[in-house]
């Protein structure tokens, strides 16, 4: 992508994480160990939803295809992180910057409104289980699947948009690891008020009225399954539990770092590393953790591997 006549900066330089070197080791080693560890259980989590003709169910379906949005978005920010921890001057061109930042939306955007789907699938199951075979059939579920890549496309290339409409001809130091709206929207040599208006409106107001209506949801199919029988109430809770886990580590980080259009806070790191590094690989995990058929497919499916 190529920048503007009056665009001069043709590199970003990354101020990192923190300047302490020792904190820096040791951030290192700890992202370095869980990324090593988590990372082979999401794609283990997708060979198995792949391999096992018992987990054909939507939400099996849609399980994996969350696990294989966030082993990808774990692939955007983090190797390079790891590599900056290294380099005294950490420097991105205008144009990974921007690929950066493409991606980072475009993939954050699609597990959105994937979990979104998911809580669609989940309310029809439980609240609606006599349509459930028509409404989630596989055409439909292909085609809610193609509908949440689309409007993760909608959204990024909107906020690629906001950034390729600025000129850059000054500051371009960018105060933390990674390229993302927030920050280089401030580099801009032109009053932003508009465009960081335009930025909350396209992920903040976003974010939050999805994380609203997500809660909403999974609280009208909890009221419902409280007349049901202990063991379908159960499934259904733990379920439902699982689901709202995900839901305040996806959308939390994103509401306090999209929201706040006009300002910055020392937090805003920390959560950052969080939003992009910590949670995306560990919601797959933690569904799989608490779903009974999966744990025991993954059982299987390694002792049958582990014989051969």
């Amino acid at each position: 992508m190529e920048t503007k006549n009056s665009s001069v900066v043709t590199e970003f330089i990354l101020l990192g994480l923190t300047q302490s070197q020792d904190t820096q080791l040791l951030v290192f080693a700890l992202i370095s160990v869980f990324y090593l560890i988590i990372l082979p259980g999401n794609f283990l989590i997708i060979f198995t939803v792949r391999s096992d003709p018992g987990l054909t169910a939507p939400l099996y379906f849609f399980l994996g295809n969350l696990a294989f949005l966030d082993a990808s978005y774990s692939f955007i920010v983090v190797p390079r992180m790891l590599v900056d921890f290294f380099c005294e001057k950490k420097v991105i061109s205008y144009q990974s910057c921007i690929t950066q930042l493409f991606f980072l939306h475009f993939l954050g955007a699609g597990e959105m409104f994937l979990l979104v789907v998911m809580a669609f699938d989940r309310y029809i199951a439980i609240c609606r289980p006599l349509y459930y075979a028509t409404l989630m059939n596989p055409r439909v579920c292909y085609a809610l699947l193609l509908a949440l890549w689309l409007g993760g496309f909608a959204h990024s290339i909107v906020q690629v948009a906001l950034i390729l409409n600025l000129p850059f001809c000054g500051p371009n130091q960018l105060d933390n690891f990674f390229c993302d709206v927030p920050q280089v929207i401030k580099l801009a040599c032109t009053d932003t008020f508009e465009v960081e208006l335009l930025m909350v409106s396209n992920s903040g107001l976003l974010t939050l009225l999805c994380f609203l209506g997500l809660l909403a949801s999974y609280a009208v199919i909890l009221y419902h399954v409280k007349g049901q029988s202990s063991e379908g109430k159960r499934k259904a809770v733990s379920t439902c539990t699982t689901h709202i886990i995900i839901v305040f580590l996806m959308f939390g980080p994103a509401i306090f770092i999209y929201t706040r259009p006009f300002q910055a806070l020392k937090a805003d790191k920390v959560v950052s590393l969080f939003h992009t590094v910590i949670f995306p690989l560990m919601n797959p995990v933690i569904y799989t953790l608490r779903n009974q058929e999966v744990k025991t497919s993954m059982r299987k499916l390694l002792n049958h591997y582990v014989v051969c």
